[in-house]
């Protein structure tokens, strides 16, 4: 393949790092969306250690992220007074620099949207492989070929059921559900967060850099979401149901919630797949080891496309022994990443009131003079825990910035 023609699906955070690194050494992208404009919602994500500070400098991006980093400080977890009872880190919650997502995907679209084709309000329908690469059939668009396939769609990936089938969904629930959206700072916030819990439900409110408004996420139990009962509506009748005489502050949290829009609904859990590719087609990013919460998913994502484009770059001919090489480097590192997701329900929702003050407990004593050493080692090592791969000089991002609007994407507010 003298310049491969690689069609990514996912304009997020996996689909958009990968784009960079090929189109930067000549190769041709496509991105094709299903959204119809730039997804910029979402919670705040953050990066930790050597590993993920590495993969944005070699992106060029280290200053652009914390120019526009949300500067959050410690957590509280709260009894239902208001009160304080342990004090987080902010290491622990935000990492080294913590953004909001959708910071994230508009930077990497400004700096990858002259280099790549992308396509909004698109996705695939069906995937034939052939010697001369995979046909793809569209929604909109007319068939194409291209050289290669690479699924960033995400945990519900459409890729991912087009190539393995959508029978033995390979997303396992995790026992509980969360609702997160924007609300107003009725509780006077400033760079700080609070977490409220009860057996089986909690919420934690965070307030960045804009003081008007925070962030809410309501964790609770609860079983898998059907496909029907992820909407808004959905969502605020869960939570008012759920939360019907919770204490501290919820009740003018769930008032919120009615009248928020931008509300996220979803059940925790996370991907377990027995293989990342086949054929000409691979998976990245949450598609491939994805979790809903608390599994690191977007440094995960990021380090994945620069592991996946060095190793098609050294072997552009052999595309499945790049993935196999690929595979077998993110997986040792991805797996253990996905406990975050496991943990992450009965850390916000203790499901006993023994689990809430055990809970409680632990973290003082964490958190305590004596072990905020091994505290911070326990909260980096999954992040840490990766050797890079060095690649060549030539092997850049695009480093330069270009200005304009995002196709059609909605008002952000920042919580």
């Amino acid at each position: 393949m003298s310049r491969p023609h690689v069609l990514i699906v996912g304009a997020g955070i996996a689909g958009p790092s990968l784009a960079g690194w090929l189109t930067s050494q000549g190769w041709r992208v496509t991105i094709v969306e299903r959204a119809r404009a730039l997804r910029t919602g979402g919670q705040a994500v953050d990066f930790r250690g050597p590993v993920h500070r590495k993969v944005l400098e070699r992106m060029g991006l280290w200053e652009a992220i914390h120019e526009r980093r949300t500067r959050l400080g410690k957590q509280s977890l709260l009894d239902a007074s208001g009160r304080s009872v342990v004090e987080l880190p902010a290491l622990m919650m935000s990492g080294d620099v913590e953004l909001h997502r959708g910071d994230l995907c508009e930077l990497l679209f400004e700096r990858t949207r002259e280099a790549a084709e992308y396509r909004f309000g698109d996705a695939p329908t069906a995937l034939r492989e052939t010697p001369e690469g995979v046909e793809v059939e569209f929604e909109r668009h007319a068939p194409q070929r291209f050289d290669l396939v690479v699924g960033a769609d995400g945990l519900r990936s459409s890729v991912r059921s087009l190539l393995f089938g959508a029978a033995g969904d390979p997303l396992r629930h995790h026992g509980y559900r969360v609702v997160g959206c924007t609300l107003r700072n009725t509780l006077g916030l400033r760079q700080r967060g609070v977490i409220y819990s009860e057996p089986g439900r909690g919420v934690s409110v965070t307030s960045a850099h804009d003081e008007e408004w925070v962030r809410a996420l309501f964790v609770f139990t609860g079983g898998p979401l059907g496909p029907h009962e992820r909407s808004p509506d959905s969502a605020r009748e869960a939570v008012s149901a759920v939360f019907a005489g919770a204490g501290w502050e919820t009740r003018q949290l769930v008032a919120g919630l009615r009248e928020a829009d931008d509300v996220y609904f979803d059940a925790v859990g996370s991907v377990q797949l027995a293989r990342y590719s086949q054929g000409r087609v691979v998976l990245l990013g949450d598609a491939a080891w994805g979790g809903t919460l608390g599994g690191q998913g977007t440094p995960l994502a990021m380090v994945g496309a620069f592991v996946l484009a060095g190793e098609l770059l050294a072997s552009p001919d052999s595309p499945q022994e790049a993935f196999a090489r690929f595979e077998a480097r993110m997986r040792p590192y991805a797996t253990p990443a996905q406990d975050g997701a496991k943990r992450v329900g009965g850390f916000f929702a203790p499901r006993t009131r023994f689990g809430l003050l055990l809970r409680n407990r632990l973290y003082r004593m964490l958190t305590s003079k004596p072990l905020e050493r091994v505290f911070e080692k326990l909260v980096t090592h999954a992040a840490c825990a990766f050797e890079l791969p060095e690649q060549g000089g030539a092997f850049a991002w695009p480093r330069h910035r270009l200005g304009g609007d995002f196709p059609d994407a909605p008002s952000r507010r920042h919580g």
